[in-house]
């Protein structure tokens, strides 16, 4: 991250300064009007894509599809929430000016938790349609499932050594957990920075120390814990549909792809609400083009991960690993992996080594945008596949209903996009005692 001004132009032109003085924060810090506009719109959209998904209950498997869309439409708010928590305590942790512009839509973000915990009720109610050791609790119902040649034999074996983690009850344990910290961490956070603005020492060396050292001591501990917390909850929620699959970097895949895809929201976020106040003023080139370069970095970590896991698992050529990713490029699913590939890999790698593309506005959130959707094909890729009916053969002849992984990840994204935009408009967008909002307030020598 660049911590100075970028210089342009040949010394002593009169072009060199584009303004003569810092530029003063407007006596309005909100933007109630702009935001209430999107909000509106996603609750909207929310409606119609719920509608149309209910329609799928009419045709064959259209139950089924629409409760495996709605584990990924869960999965993805899930990672916007959690992400965003996670992202919020790196900032803490290794400060920077990024944060500042990103600090309340990460907020906004946070507070969503309450929301998604909820989301996860009908899944854990309906449970036993999606995960195999939620259909056989126990080892009898999975010793009579391989006689009458439901599951194989590794099946049941697995769904035994496993059962300590994997049952019902264990995983209501657990998920309950996992929630339960998230929102204290959840809560503290938020709670700190309102009492950090309405400081009486603020805007003073002490202040700043004082709420930094706090900050820092919680978040340093909160994203160790959240990383352990994050790993049981991926391998509960995803990586448990095939029980008999291991990989040994799965939560850290998820952890980096969560911050791939709450830095697009963020940038999108900050780079829309620039067309208004307060962001118009605060919202340099200097701090956006950082921001596309941090997105850079995660696209390539991601990208990383990925193949890195492939590489290892294939070369192994172990009979336990290979059909998870025999599953997912036979068939129709080869043109899912390619999708997948270019969308979520290639297409943000290569225009995000643009200098230009950083610095530009429109492009970006058309970019933004784009790697958001390129995440949800990634889930897509991720759970479909799991299934019997699914693995390794895709297509739409008599399976309409796979179409649900449009219409419901769409509603209930639209859904947790509306109270995230609620929560982003409960509180000012700027955090008024923090010692870089000075310096970002400085004249921009760039023109």
């Amino acid at each position: 991250m660049s911590s100075g001004h970028e210089q342009h132009g040949v010394a002593g032109s009169h072009h060199q300064v584009g303004h003569y003085g810092p530029r003063v924060l407007p006596a309005t810090l909100g933007s109630p009007e702009l935001i209430s506009a999107w909000r509106m719109r996603a609750l909207v959209a929310c409606v119609i894509f719920t509608l149309i998904s209910l329609l799928f209950l009419l045709t064959p498997n259209g139950a089924n599809h629409l409760l495996r869309a709605y584990l990924m439409g869960f999965m993805t708010c899930f990672g916007f929430a959690g992400g965003g928590l996670a992202l919020l305590m790196l900032q803490y942790v290794s400060g920077g000016k990024w944060g500042l512009l990103l600090r309340r839509p990460l907020e906004a973000m946070t507070r969503t938790l309450p929301l998604v915990a909820l989301m996860f009720v009908p899944i854990g109610l309906l449970m036993k349609h999606l995960y195999l050791w939620a259909r056989y609790p126990t080892d009898a119902t999975a010793a009579q499932a391989h006689a009458k040649g439901l599951i194989s034999y590794e099946e049941q074996l697995v769904m035994h050594a496993k059962r300590a983690m994997l049952s019902p009850l264990h995983v209501w344990i657990q998920t309950i957990v996992i929630f339960g910290v998230v929102l204290l961490l959840m809560y503290l956070l938020n709670k700190w920075s309102l009492q950090r603005d309405a400081d009486p020492a603020s805007g003073t060396p002490a202040s700043f120390d004082r709420w930094r050292v706090k900050f820092e001591n919680l978040s340093g501990i909160g994203i160790f814990i959240y990383v352990i917390l994050l790993t049981a909850g991926s391998i509960d929620w995803i990586k448990s549909l095939d029980v008999t699959w291991y990989s040994s970097i799965y939560g850290l895949q998820f952890l980096v792809g969560q911050g791939y895809a709450v830095l697009a929201l963020g940038i999108l976020t900050v780079i829309l609400l620039s067309r208004v106040e307060p962001m118009k003023t605060l919202l340099r080139t200097t701090e956006q083009y950082d921001l596309g370069k941090f997105a850079f970095a995660f696209v390539m970590l991601n990208i990383y991960l990925s193949f890195a896991e492939f590489l290892i698992i294939w070369s192994g050529n172990v009979p336990d690993e290979i059909p998870w990713y025999l599953n997912r490029i036979h068939g129709g699913w080869w043109y899912i992996c390619t999708l997948d590939f270019v969308c979520h890999w290639l297409i943000p790698f290569c225009l995000l080594l643009s200098r230009d593309l950083k610095r530009d506005k429109r492009r970006m959130v058309w970019l933004t945008c784009f790697m958001i959707f390129a995440r949800l094909v990634d889930m897509f890729w991720l759970i479909e596949p799991n299934f019997k009916d699914a693995a390794g053969n895709l297509h739409l002849s008599g399976n309409i209903s796979i179409l649900a992984y449009i219409t419901v990840p769409l509603a209930v994204l639209s859904l947790w996009g509306a109270y995230y935009l609620t929560q982003l408009n409960a509180r000012p967008l700027v955090n008024v005692n923090d010692p870089h909002l000075e310096e970002i307030l400085e004249p921009e020598h760039a023109h």
